[in-house]
């Protein structure tokens, strides 16, 4: 088996799930419980709060749990328009976000906040200076992906951050479930980031469980009410083995990374070089704009669901654009973005690679590749 979607879930490390495992069988307590059982829990979940914030080098009060990077999209957004709606309606997205941010965006037109999009170029990247005239008096959050999920498209987080500055009272969001571990930290999450979302199982954690940074003095309505758990800003029991689990998964994987720092790079880069050899591929994702572990290209004629499952037939796996978008047969919101025609944006597949990947397995995926095209070159 070659797994090359790694942007859609990753497999938990093995010590993650020992992790978990663990946890589950010996931390019985709820965290909330006045006992010793309860402090116990309290203690592992606040340790784990601690190297979270230390990996990505903020304050552990800045840190607050969630079930993962739908979750925390939802909750900075409509937690923004709950606690700030006295000062404005109007929110500033990218056009290449996620659904967890894109659809959010549109319930929330539902209720009278006001959205703009902000456009992307022909790489998928934000238009800084399109973004910079949507800014108006009631505008009290601009969200924008540090990495997009279908072509990796590296947006300019700094140069918003920049630019934001002049405006301090607006929230500024950056979905990170595609940049941690990817992406340099200071490239994307820099002063003027007030929020930031996270997703365990991006970076080899358990499913069900990720976190938020949340910068200290910023003002966010809670999502979920009830418990009074996360300082009250987040209730509902913890998942204090996911957790724990998922401290364990960042360390490894930031310290595998180091080990490692070029691993998906030449990868990619390898799979774009023999690519280049098909004169009906097209690709999405080359050069210094994309993040080093996707790779979004199209073959033309064929539709993405059906080269991924003629992949699949060979134990190949990949997906199209998004794995969430996947299943209900959507062509890639992105690439249309990027007004890539549609017969392209239809035929178009995501390769996503991992620091566990070899060379192996690019020359083998390949071979497949190769045998694939000449059968529909014959079709065609």
């Amino acid at each position: 088996m070659i797994y090359f979607d790694n942007s859609a879930t990753t497999p938990i490390y093995p010590q993650s799930l020992d992790t978990y495992v663990k946890t589950s069988q010996r931390i019985i307590g709820n965290p909330s419980s006045l006992h010793d059982l309860g402090n116990q829990a309290n203690r592992l979940l606040q340790q784990a709060r601690k190297q979270i914030a230390e990996l990505i080098a903020v304050s552990p009060e800045e840190v607050y749990f969630t079930s993962g990077g739908t979750e925390g999209n939802n909750w900075v957004l409509k937690g923004t328009m709950i606690e700030k709606l006295g000062y404005g309606n109007h929110m500033i997205i990218s056009g290449v976000e996620h659904p967890a941010v894109s659809e959010t965006a549109e319930q929330l037109k539902k209720l009278g906040i006001e959205v703009s999009i902000a456009p992307v170029d022909k790489r998928g990247i934000v238009r800084v200076d399109e973004l910079k005239k949507l800014v108006r008096k009631e505008t009290i959050l601009v969200s924008v992906m540090a990495v997009n999920n279908e072509v990796g498209a590296i947006q300019p987080i700094k140069e918003i951050s920049s630019f934001l500055n002049d405006f301090p009272k607006i929230h500024f969001h950056v979905d990170a479930v595609q940049a941690i571990g990817k992406v340099p930290l200071e490239e994307w999450l820099t002063e003027r980031v007030d929020f930031a979302t996270f997703s365990a199982h991006k970076f080899h954690g358990p499913r069900g469980v990720g976190f938020v940074y949340w910068k200290k003095g910023r003002r966010l309505a809670p999502l979920f009410t009830g418990g009074g758990q996360e300082k009250n800003q987040r209730s509902g029991t913890e998942n204090v083995p996911g957790i724990v689990a998922m401290a364990k998964a960042l360390r490894l994987s930031l310290d595998i990374k180091a080990q490692k720092p070029n691993q998906t790079a030449y990868l990619k880069q390898a799979l774009i070089e023999a690519l280049h050899t098909y004169d009906k591929v097209t690709i999405f994702s080359e050069g210094e704009d994309y993040a080093p572990h996707i790779l979004c290209f199209s073959l033309k004629g064929i539709r993405g669901e059906v080269l991924v499952h003629a992949l699949e037939e060979k134990q190949i796996f990949v997906s199209t654009t998004s794995a969430c978008s996947s299943r209900k047969h959507m062509a890639s919101s992105t690439l249309h973005a990027m007004q890539v025609p549609n017969d392209l944006a239809t035929s178009a597949i995501r390769v996503s690679l991992d620091e566990s990947n070899t060379m192996a397995e690019v020359e083998q995926f390949m071979i497949i590749f190769k045998q694939l095209y000449k059968k529909f070159s014959v079709i065609n």
